[in-house]
C-alpha cells in the first residue's frame, strides 16, 4: 500500500489594493474633504427634494465620482483625493433619506405645528446622532465586511472601476453638468409658466336616472349616484423623468399602476357614491375647483390610509423574502464584532480604523445624548409623570442602541449583496418604529410624548441605517482602491455633521412652501412613520381603511406582484407624479430597444448606459437645485412671473417632447466607435 502524498496548501493569496499599500500619496487633503463637503450638501438636498416629491432618493455614490474626478483632475489630484472626495460627497444622500423618511413625521403627527427655524436644533441633533452611530458601529465591523468574499458589493466594485478608469471624467462630467443646467432650466420655464407644467381634467361620472337598486326586490334601497372626478396629466418634470429613467420601465409601470388604482378605481368610485350627499356646488363656483378640491380631499382621506396599509405589508413582505439575507446579517454582526475586538491593531496603512476605544466611548456618549434627546421629547407633552418620563427615554435610548446596531449591520450586509440602491431602509425602520411603538404602550407612555419618542427613536434607526450602508459601500470601493479606512471614517463624519447642519433648510424651505402631506410634498414614508405612530402609541388612526389596505397588500403578494410597496407608494403619490415617473421608464425603454436595433457591442452598448444615467441623475439635481431656490421665493410670499404662453393646452406637450428629445439623444449619441474599450459600468 503506497503512503498517500501530501500536497502541501498554498495560503490564500492577500488582497492587493490598486495603490499599493506602501506607497506615498496624498488622500486626506484640505481640497478633498472640502469638495466633499460641497457635494454632499449638495446632493443631499437634491435627494431630499426628491425624497419628499417622489417618495424614493437615487445613489449618489456615482455622481460624486463623476464630479470628484472632473474637479481634482483639473487641480492635479491624486486617486486617493478623488476617493476621499467620493466617499464625503456621497455621505449626504444617505443623511437625507434618513431624514425625508422621519423627521416630517413629527409635523404630519401634528406634534409640530410646521417645521420652522425653531426646531432646527432638533432635527439637526437626531440625524447627527443618527449619523454618528451609523459610522461608528460600521467601524467596528469594517475589517471583515470588506474582507467577506460571499459579499460582491456590485456598485462599490463599479464605483472604483470608474475611478480606475480616470480619463472617461471629463467626458462624463460635461453630460452631469450639462442635464443639470438643463434640468433647471426646464423645470423653472415651466414655473414662469411658459408651458404648464401639469394640467387638470374633470371628468364627468353620469348618474343612474332612477338610482342604483341594492337587490332585485321592488322595495330594495335606491341609492342615489353622480359626480365629477378629476385626472392629472403626467407633470412635465425633469426630476420625475430621470427618476422614471432610473429605475427602468418594470419599476416605473408597477408605481403608476398604484396610481391608475387610486385615481382611476377608488376615487371616481367613491365619489360616485358621495356625489350626491355632498353639500350643493355654491352658485357662481368653479367647478373645476370645486370637483377637483373634493376629489383631492377623498384621495387624501380615504384612500391614503388604504395605501399606508399596503405600505405596511410591502414593507414586511421586503424583509420577509430577505429573512435569509437578514438573518445572515444579524449573524454575522455578532459574529463580526467579536472578530473585531479580538483582532490586533492594524500596522497597515490600508488596514487601519479609528480607535476602538475611540468608537466604543463614542457609542457611550451618543447614547447619554439620546436619553438626554428623548426626556426632552416626551417631557415637552407634558402629559406623564416624571418616572414615566425617565423610563420611556432609557427604553427608547436603549431600543435605538440595540436595533440600531444591528440594522446597521444588515444595512450593510444588504449594501454588500444588492447594493445601497437596493437597500430597504424604510423598512428597516418600520420594524424600530412598531418594536418601539408597542414598548411604549406596555410601559404607559402614551398620547404625544409616546409618539415623539417612537418618532424619535425611528429617525435614529433610519439615519444610522442609511449612513451605514452608504458608507460601508464607500469603504469597499476604497478598499479596492487602497485608501486608509480611518481618514474615510473621518472624512464621513464631516460629511454627517455638514449634511445634518444643512439639510435641515431643505426640508423647512419646501414645507413653508408647499407643506408636508400636501399633493405637491406628498412625503409617503413620513406619513406611513406618523400615522402607524400616532395609531399604536396615540389611538389615532382610521384602522377600518388602513386593514383594506392590509388585505390589498396580502392580495398582491397572492398574485405576484413584483413590490407591493412601490404600487402602494404609487397610490399614495400624486396621478402626476407616479404618470411622470411611468413616461421616464418608457424612455429608457424606447432608449434601449434603439440601442439594440443599432447593433452596437458591448462596449457601446455600456456606453449608452453610462450616459444614460447621467443625464438622467444631472435632470433630477438640476430640477431638485432650481426646485429649492424656486420654493424660497414662494415661501417667502413672493410671486414668479407669469407668461401667458403656458395657458395654451398644446404647451405642455412641447415642453415634454424636448425632454423626451433630449433624454434619448444624449445617450444614443455617445455610444463611441465599436473599437473603443467598454467602460465601467455604473449601477444605480
Amino acid at each position: 500500500m503506497n503512503p498517500q502524498t501530501i500536497v502541501p496548501t498554498e495560503p490564500p493569496k492577500k488582497f492587493k489594493p490598486y495603490v499599493p499599500e506602501n506607497m506615498e500619496m496624498r488622500e486626506f487633503t484640505f481640497r478633498a474633504v472640502m469638495l466633499g463637503l460641497v457635494m454632499t450638501g449638495i446632493l443631499g438636498a437634491a435627494n431630499a427634494y426628491l425624497g419628499l416629491k417622489a417618495g424614493m432618493t437615487i445613489a449618489a455614490t456615482y455622481p460624486a465620482a463623476v464630479i470628484g474626478m472632473s474637479l481634482l483632475r483639473l487641480m492635479k489630484g491624486s486617486l486617493l483625493e478623488e476617493n476621499i472626495a467620493r466617499t464625503v460627497g456621497a455621505i449626504g444622500e444617505s443623511v437625507a433619506a434618513g431624514a425625508v423618511f422621519t423627521i416630517p413625521a413629527f409635523v404630519l403627527a401634528g406634534l409640530w405645528p410646521s417645521l420652522g427655524m425653531e426646531r432646527y436644533w432638533q432635527s439637526v441633533a437626531l440625524m447627527v446622532i443618527g449619523g454618528l452611530l451609523g459610522i461608528l458601529f460600521v467601524t467596528l465591523l469594517r475589517r471583515v465586511m470588506v474582507e467577506d468574499a460571499e459579499l460582491p458589493f456590485p456598485e462599490s466594485v463599479a464605483a472604483a472601476e470608474i475611478h480606475k478608469a480616470g480619463q472617461q471624467g471629463s467626458k462624463a462630467a460635461k453630460i452631469l453638468f450639462a442635464n443639470m443646467g438643463f434640468g433647471g432650466l426646464m423645470y423653472f420655464l415651466s414655473q414662469l409658466n411658459l408651458f404648464w407644467y401639469t394640467k387638470n381634467v374633470l371628468v364627468n361620472i353620469p348618474k343612474m336616472a332612477t338610482g342604483l337598486r341594492l337587490g332585485r326586490g321592488a322595495s330594495s334601497p335606491m341609492l342615489a349616484t353622480g359626480g365629477m372626478s378629476q385626472f392629472t396629466s403626467p407633470a412635465v418634470s425633469p426630476a420625475y423623468l430621470g427618476v422614471g429613467y432610473i429605475i427602468g420601465p418594470r419599476l416605473a409601470s408597477l408605481n403608476f399602476a398604484g396610481g391608475v388604482v387610486a385615481w382611476g378605481l377608488l376615487v371616481p368610485l367613491l365619489i360616485y357614491f358621495l356625489g350626491p350627499t355632498l353639500p350643493p356646488m355654491a352658485e357662481g363656483a368653479n367647478p373645476a375647483a370645486y370637483w377637483g378640491g373634493i376629489a383631492f380631499s377623498v384621495w387624501y382621506s380615504i384612500v391614503r390610509p388604504i395605501a399606508v396599509g399596503g405600505m405596511l405589508v410591502g414593507a414586511g413582505f421586503t424583509l420577509f423574502r430577505m429573512r435569509k439575507q437578514l438573518l445572515a446579517g444579524m449573524k454575522r454582526a455578532v459574529s463580526d464584532l467579536k472578530k473585531s475586538a479580538e483582532a490586533h491593531k492594524a500596522t497597515s496603512r490600508v488596514d487601519r480604523d479609528l480607535n476602538a476605544k475611540v468608537v466604543f466611548l463614542g457609542v457611550g456618549l451618543v447614547f447619554i445624548a439620546m436619553i438626554g434627546l428623548y426626556y426632552y421629547f416626551i417631557a415637552g407633552a407634558h402629559n406623564l409623570s416624571g418616572s414615566k418620563v425617565i423610563a420611556g427615554a432609557v427604553v427608547a435610548a436603549a431600543v435605538m442602541i440595540v436595533l440600531g446596531f444591528f440594522f446597521a449591520a444588515v444595512s450593510g450586509n444588504l449594501v454588500g449583496m444588492i447594493g445601497s440602491s437596493n437597500n430597504p431602509v424604510s423598512g428597516l425602520t418600520l420594524c424600530t418604529l412598531v418594536v418601539a411603538a408597542l414598548l411604549m404602550v406596555a410601559m404607559g407612555v402614551s398620547g404625544v410624548g409616546g409618539v415623539a419618542a417612537v418618532l424619535g427613536v425611528a429617525a435614529v434607526v433610519c439615519v444610522s441605517s442609511a449612513v451605514a450602508g452608504e458608507m460601508l459601500q464607500d469603504l469597499k470601493a476604497g478598499h479596492i482602491l487602497g485608501g486608509t479606512p480611518a481618514k474615510m471614517q473621518i472624512g464621513d463624519i464631516f460629511g454627517t455633521i455638514v449634511a445634518s447642519l444643512v439639510l435641515f433648510f431643505p426640508l423647512m424651505i419646501l414645507d413653508k412652501a408647499y407643506h408636508f402631506g400636501s399633493a405637491a410634498l406628498p412625503a409617503p414614508q413620513a406619513g406611513l412613520m406618523a400615522m402607524l405612530a400616532q395609531g399604536i402609541v396615540g389611538g389615532n388612526m382610521a384602522w377600518p381603511l388602513v386593514v383594506v389596505g392590509i388585505l390589498m397588500g396580502f392580495a398582491m403578494i397572492l398574485v405576484e406582484v413584483k413590490s407591493p410597496m412601490l404600487f402602494s407608494v404609487g397610490m399614495y403619490l400624486p396621478l402626476e407624479t407616479t404618470s411622470a415617473i411611468f413616461v421616464g421608464g418608457v424612455i429608457r425603454w424606447f432608449t434601449d430597444k434603439l440601442r439594440d436595433r443599432r447593433g452596437y457591442n458591448d462596449a457601446q452598448k455600456a456606453r449608452v448606459d453610462n450616459a444614460g444615467v447621467l443625464t438622467a441623475s444631472g435632470l433630477i439635481a438640476g430640477e431638485a437645485l432650481c426646485g429649492l431656490v424656486i420654493a424660497a421665493v414662494v415661501g417667502s410670499n413672493h410671486q414668479l412671473w407669469h407668461i401667458d404662453i403656458g395657458d395654451f393646452s398644446f404647451s405642455g406637450l412641447i415642453g415634454m417632447a424636448v425632454l423626451i428629445f433630449v433624454m434619448m439623444k444624449v445617450p444614443l449619441s455617445n455610444a463611441g466607435s465599436p473599437d473603443e474599450p467598454a467602460p465601467p459600468t455604473a449601477i444605480m
